[in-house]
């Protein structure tokens, strides 16, 4: 009698425990539906907005973060630890810049040759960091000359033959290749190779960030009114006067704190990043619009190409040594 009654009990408790089982597996599965639908709401969401961005500012926001962190903690690392690492960091980059720069003038129609433009472009960053001036201008008329010979001698093979006037065509977009990357470029390596120099090498490149930041924060904002919309049409005026305005502090607050320079210095720094950044965006954006390209390559998730982030920190680059030079 006992043991049947157990056996029941038994039964009753298992059917309990399935019963409790089964519905806890299907709470379980119920909240995992929920979180899957919260997230995929939540990431349409954050697509559309992104979405949104970009067709306002022509930029993935996302990628572009987390591609100017990463090549903005590497130059911050090869800066402070090493200056010889700085100088492979930017001869790397100088190197990579050429190239596509060549390579889009190519897809122009421009026989660029690609092999001394990256040769002449590596052997710039040493012959300035360690000759100085005298090393930057040498290695310039040997780089420009180097490129020019090598183009005249593929004269020779007939597929790359061509008339007088197409060939100085060639010659002179080698040259400007040349004079655009790497001999702005190494003015940054010069700045670097001074005493002191790589604390205002990282202060222009702080602050030519705060400008970027500053315009593409209030031109998403504010921008309504075009800047130069022939030539970039997503850059607006209300974007230029938040850049003057972020230049101004960055540049104060760097002097004060990180160059060792008066307040007015500072402002002075500021105002000119601001002028030569500006300068080298628009330059950069009409290029691209004279080769009828939306970016110079696409090597960069985000931001395009390497010169789509340098068009504004090669002229700087120059302001930045002058003003070492005349304070420091």
């Amino acid at each position: 009698m006992t043991e049947p009654r157990e056996k029941s009990a038994r039964r009753r408790w298992l059917l309990t425990r399935k019963s409790k089982r089964a519905e806890f597996e299907e709470f379980a599965h119920a909240t995992a539906e929920e979180i899957k639908a919260q997230f995929e709401a939540t990431r349409a969401q954050i697509d559309a907005t992104n979405e949104k961005i970009e067709a306002r500012t022509g930029r993935n926001l996302i990628a572009a973060i987390v591609i100017g962190l990463a090549l903005g903690l590497a130059m911050l690392f090869s800066l402070i630890v090493l200056k010889e690492l700085f100088m492979l960091f930017a001869g790397a980059l100088i190197a990579f810049t050429a190239f596509e720069l060549a390579s889009a003038l190519r897809f122009a129609g421009h026989s660029v040759p690609r092999v001394p433009v990256v040769i002449a472009a590596l052997a710039t960053v040493p012959a300035a960091f360690y000759l100085g001036v005298d090393g930057q201008w040498l290695s310039a008329l040997a780089g420009i000359a180097f490129i020019t010979l090598w183009r005249v001698a593929e004269q020779i093979l007939p597929r790359r033959r061509a008339s007088g006037r197409t060939l100085l065509t060639d010659v002179a977009a080698g040259a400007f290749v040349y004079v655009y990357v790497p001999f702005l470029a190494s003015f940054a390596v010069l700045l670097t190779a001074r005493e002191g120099g790589e604390w205002w090498t990282l202060a222009f490149l702080l602050t030519i960030i705060s400008i970027d930041t500053g315009a593409y924060a209030s031109g998403l904002l504010l921008g309504k009114h075009k800047m130069a919309p022939r030539i970039s049409p997503k850059k607006t005026w209300e974007g230029f006067a938040g850049s003057v305005v972020v230049a101004v502090i960055a540049g104060v607050l760097l002097a004060l704190f990180m160059i060792d320079q008066p307040w007015w210095v500072g402002l002075i720094f500021g105002v000119t990043m601001v002028f030569t950044g500006t300068l080298g965006d628009l330059t950069e954006s009409l290029i691209k619009r004279d080769l009828g390209i939306k970016d110079i390559s696409t090597w960069l998730p985000g931001h395009g190409g390497f010169l789509d982030r340098l068009d504004s920190i090669l002229p700087s680059a120059a302001g930045a040594y002058i003003l070492f030079i005349l304070f420091a």
